[in-house]
């Protein structure tokens, strides 16, 4: 497959999401996060995200899968319809197809932001929850924007400790 023919597949995008300083804005604003798709199994990214958000940010963390009833210790809702309380973010581990649905029960929930996963990008989701009044994110993780703005990068090693653009002689 050449370098055209990739680019003829994958459209064009033209949403713009919000800047760095938005999601920061986002992020100090959300007490509670709802992770949508959120799996048991400790390969899984919605696994790794969760552990991170519970053992280092002070959001109120909830997991909602309709076939898991524990993740981490904690329950597991099987819709959003279903969690105690509206959560401020809702955050999407689920396949293209299915993001039209968790829009819908994000906005009956009443979440103020619709967060996509790296590598879910969905525009015509995006435009329904921006007239509907919501914030979204698309193609990003909470977990690495939250460390990014905090400090906290080196937790998952994406922070090598190097302040140069030249590689480190180890030898």
């Amino acid at each position: 497959m050449t370098a055209e023919t990739t680019a003829a597949a994958a459209p064009a995008r033209s949403w713009r999401g919000p800047s760095a300083a938005e999601r920061l804005r986002i992020l100090g604003e959300t007490t509670s996060i709802a992770i949508v798709g959120a799996s048991n199994k400790p390969s899984r990214a919605s696994y790794f995200v969760a552990t991170y958000l519970l053992s280092s940010t002070r959001y109120r963390v909830y997991f909602v899968n309709p076939v898991v009833d524990e993740i981490l210790g904690q329950p597991v809702y099987k819709s959003l319809a279903d969690l105690p309380e509206s959560p401020d973010l809702v955050e999407v581990f689920r396949k293209h197809d299915d993001l039209p649905g968790v829009l819908e029960e994000a906005k009956a929930a009443g979440a103020k932001t619709l967060w996509l996963q790296l590598g879910s990008w969905h525009e015509d989701v995006a435009r329904d929850a921006e007239a509907a009044g919501m914030n979204v994110v698309m193609d990003r993780c909470v977990k690495i924007e939250h460390a990014r703005f905090h400090g906290g990068l080196h937790l998952a090693g994406f922070d090598t400790g190097v302040i140069s653009s030249k590689r480190q002689l180890l030898a």
